[in-house]
Formats: structure tokens, C-alpha cells, sequence
């Protein structure tokens, strides 16, 4: 069944989309969605955390001394405190100051009114063998402030002993049944030996101070929410760094982080927000799960089935390593983030908004992973290592700098209908099934209807720059693409199976720069009804790596100069500078002394080249070889711009293949009797359920008598 959350995505992320959807200056404009991001950012925090001027440091007045000194414990006799057993109890709201150490004992603050009790750490060490070192049962709330200047060690241990067998609180060195605030400039030592580091079974704040905590399961974890806005924190941890627990009252269960400097080694997540999670400012440091690893397995090209993934899932759902983790929303407005981790670095099940920030990303699955939504209106992003480096039901790029590298996909638009490669619908008897099941139990709203068309599975990219390299698809969309500004490069695919362009829609041109070269195999290009003019080009083998391609005009400036990272078959080129009923020639090789970005020269003079082709602009999508002009879809396998309003839409659905090549894999089937169909069709399925290699399907299908085109070599068409 469909997640409604899809229908009702964060305001922040829908306004910022609509509000440059259908402007033609976006490309001028997009500078205003980082800004829109980033204050509403600020109001949603404003309004889920409150700081109140205790949870500040300040200085300490009309204080209780205490003086621990090993089994003993000095303090005036009309304090509200009790010593008994090696343990401290305090029952009144107040100041108490600490000094010394506590062996094998505890602090346990049981107040009676509803006053604050504050605890000064001025220098303490205490141990306890079977217990938390630090137990709030009863109080309003409890501060511990760090002294300037000072060293606190705070250890529990590893069995605890509980008077009741139905009781496991408390559960962490430093556990509160109350809100908890750290603040102060000291240094806190926590180590938790049983289970977690710091609990509060309320709300967590921490304003200051430079915490390491060592833990057995989770670091710092607060029930209703926990908020950072200073300080120095460092957590290793056998579970989760930094997580909220709260999954009964919708409106608590929070993250809020404005600053501080983090530095986490977590066993499971890095930072987990059973709800939304806010980060505004701050410096990260994150290695979970033991970080990337070294050698990244991918599908080769090919959509997981619906089991592979049931089973993927059920099998790291209570075993999560991403880097940083929301339930609903996790939307980043600044902050310097340097994050390796064993799965997702950076995941939402609901939406993922980015309007800033300085990132580092190098993970073993996605680099960006929402399960709804995934804008991104500003920051400078590099995905160093991963699968799949962007992926969303919905992905919307306003601006911002993106360098993305993947073994899989680069961007992925994941929504819509499972399609195999080159946008073939998959008719299984199981997604029929579940079509109907969804028909039968899914009641949308109008309301919800009406989102659910506006947020179509589509990738729109309306400014700043997006470099992809990608062993897969560059850019895949389940959906649409629209590119209406900014500058998008696309290195690879290099195999035959892959596209640097792969849609099941259409591909809208409307503005903006896009090159995207790769393989010839399954090529596409863009709608006919695009505004803006494009090329494709496609060579009669494999060109090397780092080859520039360079366009001009008739009279001599300059379009485009790229030098492809990879080795490249076709190439597609878009920009505003591509004129109807224009001439230009294309060229390949020689020399360049632009400003090199990612491939793109700029502002140089090109000189020592080869003139492949001249040719005049004569459709939207004008396609090309070493001859000129050619027909739509010529050169790979079977060429034709997939099923794209590029090339024609897919027979099944009414439409008819365009002229000169049937369209990606649908050109397979032209002409095929229904016994040898079928048989092509099960090869596909079972190269889909990962049942078989892509090198044991090709020898399933010269068997059918079907030449599956190598590498390095152009197709033959299937009109001749």
C-alpha cells in the first residue's frame, strides 16, 4: 500500500519545488529556495525545541557543597541530601556543587518539589559495579553542569541488579526519568558499561561542554527529543550514536542540532531520529557500521526484484548502520559533514531536504536515500563511494554543487511502475497482484489525489551543478526528467545495459546545460516537445577516456567542450546555445585551455581536433554519426531513445516506435514470433530476479538467435 506521507511531504519541501516549476528564470531565481529552506528550517526548530535560561551555563549561586571521598560523602548538615550505602540522594531542587570521587557508589536525585536540581561537577569520578553512576528518579528537571577547567569520569557496570525482575531502568551510566540538560565548558567522561551512555526518558539538551562517551549499545539517547546547540561530542558506541525513542506521541521523538563539533563510531547508526531530525549548523564526523567498504557490490545494471528487496530489508531493519537516519523528515540547513558508513549515509523513510552544508559521503549502499521526497536547494555535496548516489520517489534539484559517483545508478527516481531496462513495463503475475491489493485497500482523499499528481515520480533539476559517474544508470528515472537550468555532466554507463540517460517518461529539455556521455546500447534522448534543442551522437566504437568532444558554431564559438572521465560510445548534448536551423560542427580530441570543472572546459580556446560531422539543427533531438544527420535511434541496441516521447512509447501502451529504431529493448521483440518473445521475456525475468548473469542471458539469447551487441561496437538497427 502506498505511504500517504508521499501525498502530504514537508511544507518546506513542497513550496521550494512549486515555487520555481513553472518559471522560465529559474536558473536566476534558484539562489531564493536555499533561502526559503533554510528559515523555514529555523521555524520548525524554533517550534521543537525551547531552550530556557537553565539549560544555559551561568554562574553558581547559594550552592550545597558536597566533598566525595571514596565511601564517604561531606556536606552541611541542613543540605537535602542523604548518604547511605555509598549512595547520594538528593531530594530537593536546588544547586550542588561536587567535588571527588565515589567508589562503587551512585548519585540519585529523588526531589520532592518542583524546583530544578543542578548538578555542578567540579571534578568527579564515580564508579558503580551494578548500577547507572548518575539515576534521576523524581525531579522537574535536572541540569549537570561542567565546571571550566575540570575532569568528570562517569563509569557504570557491566551486570546490573535490580530490585524488581519486572524493572530495567535504569539502563545507562547517566539515566534520567526527567528532562536532562548538559551544559557547562568541563570535560565529561562517560562510560556505559551495561548498555547505553546517557538516557532521559524525556527531553535531552546539551549546550555546551566536551563530552566522550563510550557505550556498550547507544550513545546519547533521549526519549522526547534531543537537542545540541554547542559543544564538543564524541561517541563510540555498539549501537546507535545519537538516538530519540519516542514512537507513541507523533509530535515528540525529535532531533534538533544547531552546532557543535561530533565525532561518532557507532556499531548501528550514526544519528537516529525515530521522527523528524533538524540540522542547522554543526561539524560531523560519522563512521557506522564500521564505515564503506572497500569494494561496492552492485545488481550490474540490473533492478533488484520485489523479494531481493523484501529480503534486504528484513534482514537490516533491526540491524541499521546508516550514517544519518530519520523515521519522517531530515532536513539539513548548514554544517560540515564527513560520513562513511556500512549503508545509507544519509536516509529519511519519509522526505530528505538539503538547503546547505559542506559533505564528505562515501557508504556501501545509498548516498542520499528518501523513501518520498528528496530536494536539495543548496550545499556542496560529494558522494566519494556508493551504490546508488541519489535516490527518491521524487527528486527535485534547485541548487547547490553535487558530485556524485556510484556503482549503480548516480540519480534515481525510484516511484512509478517497475520497469525493466529500457522502460519495459514488467507484467508479473505478483505486481498485478499487487495493483489490486493497492486498488482494494488504498482510500486517498482528494487532498491527497491531487499531491499525488502533482509529486509524480519525476527527477527536475532547475539549477546549480550536478556532476554524475556512475557504472549504471546516470540519470534513471521511473518517471519523467525535467531539466530546466544548471549544469548536469553524466560519465557512463560503459556497458551495453546502462544508459547515461534512462527514463520511462519523457525527458523535458526546457533549459539548463546537459552532456551525458556513455554507452550506445541503450540510448535515448530527449522529447520532441522540449524547448530547447539538443544533439546525439553516436561513434562507431568505443572512444577513450578523457577524448573531448567540442561543438561550435558555424562562426567558431564555442557550445560545449567535455572530456568524458570514462570510455564513451554516444554522447548527448543540451544547451541554450543549440539553435534550430543553425549549423555546427562537432569535433573530437585536441587540446582545450579552459578552466576544466568535472570534464566541462570553459572560457578557452580549442585547438588540435578532429572534425567528426557538420550538421544543421534539424529537429529537437538531432541525432547524429560520423556521416551527419541520421535517423532517430540509429547506432546501439536498437537505439531509438527507449520509450521515450524521444523515441516513441512503448506499443503496449498504444503508442508505436519511432522511425529507424524500435527503442531500447523493445527493439528485441520486433518481429519475434510469441514462442520466441516468451522465451526473451523469461531470460529478461530471470536476469531480473538475479537467477542468472547478464553474460549467461546473452548466451540465452544468441541461442534464440539474437545478437546482443558487445561492447565497444555499434548495433545494428532493427529496421535493416
Amino acid at each position: 500500500m502506498k505511504n500517504k506521507r508521499m501525498f502530504k511531504m514537508a511544507s518546506i519541501a513542497l513550496s521550494a519545488s512549486l515555487l520555481f516549476a513553472c518559471s522560465n528564470e529559474t536558473v536566476q531565481n534558484t539562489n531564493l529556495a536555499s533561502a526559503a529552506v533554510s528559515a523555514e528550517v529555523k521555524t520548525q526548530v524554533d517550534s521543537t525545541v525551547n531552550y530556557a535560561e537553565d539549560d544555559e551555563y551561568s554562574a553558581v549561586e547559594n550552592p550545597e557543597t558536597i566533598t566525595l571521598n571514596g565511601t564517604e560523602a561531606d556536606f552541611a548538615a541542613s543540605a537535602a541530601v542523604i548518604f547511605e550505602d555509598n549512595t547520594l540522594t538528593i531530594k530537593a531542587g536546588g544547586t550542588y556543587v561536587i567535588s571527588g570521587n565515589l567508589d562503587n557508589g551512585q548519585i540519585i536525585i529523588d526531589s520532592e518539589d518542583k524546583n530544578t536540581v543542578r548538578l555542578v561537577l567540579d571534578g568527579v569520578e564515580i564508579s558503580s559495579s551494578d548500577t547507572a553512576a548518575i539515576n534521576v528518579v523524581n525531579a522537574e528537571k535536572t541540569v549537570i553542569s561542567l565546571e571550566e577547567g575540570t575532569e568528570n569520569i562517569l563509569s557504570d557496570g557491566e551486570q546490573y541488579v535490580y530490585e524488581d525482575s519486572d524493572t530495567d531502568e535504569p539502563n545507562a551510566a547517566i539515566f534520567s526519568k526527567a528532562d536532562l540538560t548538559i551544559n557547562g565548558t568541563g570535560r565529561l567522561v562517560v562510560n556505559g558499561n551495561y548498555n547505553n551512555g546517557i538516557t532521559s526518558k524525556d527531553e535531552l539538551k546539551i549546550t555546551g561542554g566536551d563530552i566522550q562517551i563510550n557505550a556498550v549499545d547507544d550513545g546519547l539517547m533521549g526519549r522526547d527529543i534531543v537537542a545540541v546547540k554547542d559543544g564538543t561530542i564524541a561517541i563510540k558506541s555498539g549501537g546507535d550514536g545519537i538516538k530519540s525513542s519516542n514512537d507513541e506521541d507523533t509530535t515528540k521523538g525529535n532531533i534538533a542540532l544547531e552546532g557543535g563539533e561530533f565525532s561518532i563510531d557507532s556499531e548501528g547508526d550514526g544519528i537516529q531520529s525515530i521522527a523528524s531530525l533538524y540540522i542547522t549548523n554543526g561539524t560531523y564526523t560519522i563512521a557506522a557500521g564500521g564505515g564503506s567498504p572497500e569494494t561496492i557490490a552492485t545488481s550490474g545494471g540490473m533492478m533488484r526484484s520485489p523479494q531481493e528487496e523484501a529480503e534486504t530489508t528484513e534482514e537490516t531493519a533491526s540491524d541499521s548502520t546508516k550514517g544519518i537516519k530519520a523515521a519522517t523528515n531530515l532536513t539539513v540547513s548548514g554544517g560540515t559533514f564527513d560520513i562513511d558508513s556500512l549503508d545509507d549515509a544519509i536516509h529519511s523513510d519519509g522526505d530528505v531536504t538539503i538547503s546547505g552544508g559542506e559533505w564528505t559521503v562515501a557508504t556501501g549502499d545509498d548516498g542520499i536515500h528518501a523513501n518520498n521526497v528528496a530536494l536539495i536547494a543548496g550545499g556542496n555535496i560529494e558522494v566519494a563511494k556508493s551504490n546508488e548516489a541519489l535516490e527518491a520517489d521524487n527528486i527535485t534539484v534547485e541548487d547547490g554543487t553535487l558530485v556524485l559517483t556510484a556503482t549503480d545508478d548516480g540519480i534515481n527516481v525510484s516511484g512509478g511502475s517497475e520497469m525493466m531496462p529500457g522502460g519495459m513495463a514488467r507484467e508479473t503475475e505478483a505486481a498485478e497482484s499487487s495493483t489490486t491489493d493497492e486498488a482494494e485497500t488504498t482510500e486517498e482523499t482528494e487532498a491527497d489525489a491531487a499531491a499525488s499528481e502533482e509529486l509524480e515520480s519525476k527527477l527536475t533539476i532547475n539549477g546549480g551543478f550536478v556532476s554524475v559517474n556512475a557504472a549504471g544508470d546516470g540519470l534513471d528515472s521511473n518517471g519523467s526528467i525535467e531539466i530546466n537550468g544548471g549544469t548536469v555532466l553524466v560519465d557512463g554507463p560503459t556497458e551495453s545495459m546502462n544508459g547515461s540517460l534512462d527514463y520511462d517518461g519523457t525527458l523535458m529539455m526546457e533549459g539548463g546545460l546537459l552532456i551525458a556521455a556513455g554507452s550506445a546500447g541503450m540510448l535515448q534522448a530527449a522529447a520532441e516537445e522540449s524547448a530547447q534543442s539538443s544533439i546525439v551522437m553516436t561513434f562507431p566504437e568505443m572512444q577513450a577516456a578523457g577524448t573531448l568532444v567540442h561543438i561550435e558554431d558555424s562562426e567558431g564559438n564555442e557550445v560545449a567542450t567535455f572530456a568524458p572521465a570514462k570510455e564513451f560510445q554516444a554522447i548527448f548534448i543540451s544547451s541554450p546555445d543549440l539553435a534550430a536551423d543553425a549549423s555546427y560542427t562537432l569535433s573530437t580530441g585536441g587540446t582545450s585551455s579552459g578552466t576544466d570543472t568535472n570534464g566541462l572546459y570553459e572560457e578557452g580556446t580549442y585547438e588540435g581536433g578532429t572534425e567528426i560531422v557538420d550538421f544543421t539543427i534539424s529537429e529537437t533531438a538531432t541525432w547524429l554519426d560520423e556521416n551527419g544527420v541520421a535517423e532517430a535511434g540509429t547506432g546501439g541496441m536498437g537505439g531509438g531513445g527507449g520509450f521515450g516521447r524521444g523515441g516513441g512509447t512503448p506499443p503496449e501502451n498504444g503508442g508505436t516506435p519511432p522511425e529507424g529504431g524500435t527503442g531500447g529493448m523493445g527493439g528485441m521483440f520486433e518481429g519475434m514470433d510469441e514462442e520466441t518473445k516468451a522465451e526473451m521475456q523469461e531470460i529478461m525475468q530471470q536476469v531480473m530476479d538475479g537467477t542468472i548473469t547478464q553474460e549467461e542471458a546473452e548466451a540465452k539469447m544468441e541461442e534464440l538467435g539474437l545478437e546482443f551487441p558487445a561492447r565497444g561496437t555499434a548495433g545494428t538497427d532493427s529496421a535493416e
